[in-house]
């Protein structure tokens, strides 16, 4: 042993090792505190959102029951507002409630609501399925509760004073936490007293072995729907008779926040027995194929997969779903789809984004799409429920998927590049629905961002004359010269307007598709690039807002795109639904119609083709300069955040990877192959 020892044999190693693992242990512990803290400051950001709004803004369902000395108190009916949406059974848990004071009820109601959401993401966490990686389940508790906070049925919950997380602890506790089957069945069997929808887990603890608690879920619903039946006769026959189990109450059934198949069923325009049949036969195909899944999903030891989709089965069947009821859909992030590792990430980022931001965020504005976004929740549902192919424990993908091909990267000519070594590792074909996802969110946010980015049009307007002023010094002011030269052409007239209107947005579309089916090892890199770019353009909106030519009293410019202007609007220009009419530096126009022409110059295999892509900016600056919706420093400035787009990629992750992709390794003959994760 004194040998091996001095040798440098088995103890040398083992404390070579312990003394590497001693640094990645506490990295990790780094991370998971670091995790904790951004759940706290959203948890602490929630209930500040809250405690800040003006009374009669926040809590608004729980105010229903305030009584006019500003103590809580019932007279009549529950539903005599049809503000209230629950049930009976929970009216009668709430009741007693009514002799606490209403500030005491809204600070206790909120820091409730706290509590009873963190117990969810304790409890999602600890029953993640297994086998599960050290680096997986330490963060998992941390990342849960952060989603949660982020989700729009806990803020509307928060907002609202909803009962809706209530539910669904109550059924995470009778399955994961207690013990005996009887008290799992109680459990379960009061959030569907609270959330009659729940029942639809009696089925699943039946095929699944556990007959006790299935029969005392339905015991523990019957009696808790009787005593409330007993204790408010007119309110249950109202709730359960004339509402149909809150049909009626809340809101419109037909209106957007209702994500249950009867309320998608009547925006498409049906009513009556055809539709009530047609949302009988969907809900119970949805009702009979989710429940097949989530009982082969319980057998393979996903039993919290098999509860999201029967949550979700429940949100779709359900006559209403109002978004503080939607929170089974967050759950279903535990399955696993995908057998690559690239794909990995598409079902719980399309989830996380689904809930927690609104739905035009997720779709354009185009009318096409409205059935799809007014029901966006609801397709996110149907998908846990019904088809989403979520792995089996026992395939050889659920633990280590498919490798992912990476492009040979090209050796830099500076040692301190690229700064981000990890960004060199460029996908030969990213998942085309991820990237569909970042470029729509990216651009919805880069909308939003550019609309508050404004300033004054005192501001936007000295800033005018400083541009005008620098380039009279420089003799490059040209715009009014070619604004007016252009109205004189008709034809050239249209062609620039049209050019303006249309190629901004179809030409980076198309070359971006483009690169993707044909060159997707370039792929990366120009979208990389072109996403800098329009994050310096939009430093420069929120720095130095400036009034285009058109914009400018007493210059003289004719807007040939929009039409005469009315200056004697005072705030004219300065924000428009759509637009902000005094973000013009740097000139995004231009900036991204000279990314389409470096990017067709790199890769284009033919001169012609390079050509074509140069005569793009070309045009481009012809059209701003022309139409008055640019002055030509404005073009400069978009070269110089495209400059600095392509500078900023280069740095972070290197030169351009090559096109050939590298071939995947056997892992049986040279070892584990690097994936994604």
């Amino acid at each position: 042993m004194a040998d091996a020892e001095h040798s440098g044999g088995p103890v040398a190693a083992f404390s070579g090792a312990a003394a590497a693992a001693a640094p990645v242990g506490a990295r990790l512990r780094a991370a998971r505190l670091g995790l904790w803290l951004i759940a706290g400051v959203l948890a602490i950001r929630q209930v500040a959102a809250v405690l800040t709004t003006p009374r009669g803004e926040r809590l608004t369902d729980l105010e229903t029951w305030v009584g006019p000395g500003g103590v809580l108190d019932v007279k009549g009916s529950l539903y005599d507002s049809t503000r209230f949406t629950g049930t009976p059974f929970g009216g009668l848990v709430l009741k007693p409630l009514t002799n606490a004071a209403e500030d005491a009820l809204g600070w206790g109601w909120i820091f409730g609501t706290l509590l009873l959401v963190v117990a969810i993401g304790l409890i999602a966490a600890r029953a993640l399925p297994r086998p599960a990686g050290r680096r997986a389940s330490l963060p998992a508790a941390p990342v849960a509760i952060s989603l949660l906070m982020l989700s729009l049925p806990v803020r509307n919950a928060f907002w609202l004073g909803q009962m809706g997380v209530l539910p669904v602890l109550l059924v995470l506790l009778g399955l994961f936490v207690v013990r005996g089957q009887r008290t799992c069945g109680l459990l379960v069997g009061l959030a569907a007293a609270l959330q009659p929808t729940m029942l639809l887990l009696v089925p699943l603890l039946w095929c699944t072995g556990r007959r006790r608690a299935a029969a005392a879920t339905g015991a523990t619903f019957a009696v808790g729907t009787a005593l409330a039946w007993a204790a408010m006769p007119h309110d249950s026959a109202t709730y359960w008779i004339h509402h149909i189990a809150s049909v009626g109450l809340g809101g419109r059934a037909d209106g957007p926040a209702n994500q249950s198949l009867h309320g998608a069923l009547l925006r498409f325009g049906l009513a009556g027995p055809l539709e009530i049949g047609l949302f009988l036969v969907l809900g119970a195909a949805v009702a009979v194929l989710a429940l097949r899944r989530a009982v082969r999903y319980a057998h393979d030891g996903q039993l919290l997969l098999a509860v999201a989709v029967t949550g979700c089965a429940a949100i779709a069947v359900s006559p209403t779903a109002w978004q503080h009821q939607l929170l089974w859909v967050l759950l279903a992030v535990a399955g696993r789809a995908g057998r690559r590792a690239c794909d990995r990430y598409v079902w719980p980022v399309a989830v996380v984004l689904v809930m927690t931001l609104p739905a035009r965020t997720m779709l354009p504005g185009m009318a096409v799409l409205d059935p799809v976004r007014d029901s966006a929740v609801l397709v996110a549902a149907l998908a846990a429920a019904t088809f989403v192919p979520f792995l089996s424990r026992a395939s050889e993908y659920f633990r280590t998927p498919a490798p992912t091909r990476y492009a040979d990267p090209v050796p830099a000519r500076f040692r301190h590049v690229p700064v981000a070594p990890f960004l060199r590792r460029v996908l030969t074909r990213p998942n085309l629905l991820l990237e569909l996802l970042l470029i729509r969110i990216t651009y919805a946010a880069y909308s939003q961002v550019r609309l508050v980015a404004r300033g004054g049009r005192a501001t936007a307007e000295r800033h005018g004359h400083q541009i005008h002023s620098v380039e009279h010094a420089l003799h490059i002011d040209i715009e009014h010269w070619a604004n007016h030269a252009m109205v004189r052409l008709p034809w050239l007239d249209h062609f620039l307007s049209y050019y303006y209107e249309t190629f901004h947005f179809v030409v980076p579309l198309a070359v971006l598709a483009v690169l993707y089916v044909r060159r997707p090892v370039d792929y990366r890199w120009a979208r990389t690039a072109l996403g800098f770019a329009t994050l310096f353009g939009l430093l420069g909106f929120w720095l130095y807002p400036l009034a285009p030519p058109r914009l400018m009293p007493g210059f003289g410019f004719i807007d040939t795109v929009h039409g005469v202007q009315d200056f004697a609007k005072p705030d004219y220009g300065a924000m428009t639904a759509l637009t902000n009419q005094y973000a013009a530096m740097p000139s995004l126009h231009f900036g991204w119609s000279l990314w389409c022409g470096l990017v067709i110059a790199v890769v284009a295999p033919k001169w012609w083709m390079k050509v074509l892509g140069l005569l793009h900016p070309l045009f481009t600056v012809s059209a701003i300069v022309g139409t008055a919706n640019h002055w030509v420093l404005d073009a400069v400035g978009g070269a110089t955040v495209v400059c600095a787009g392509f500078a900023l990629s280069h740095l972070l992750s290197g030169p351009r990877a090559v096109a050939a992709p590298h071939p995947v390794a056997d892992p049986e003959k040279t070892g584990p192959v690097p994936v994604v994760r």
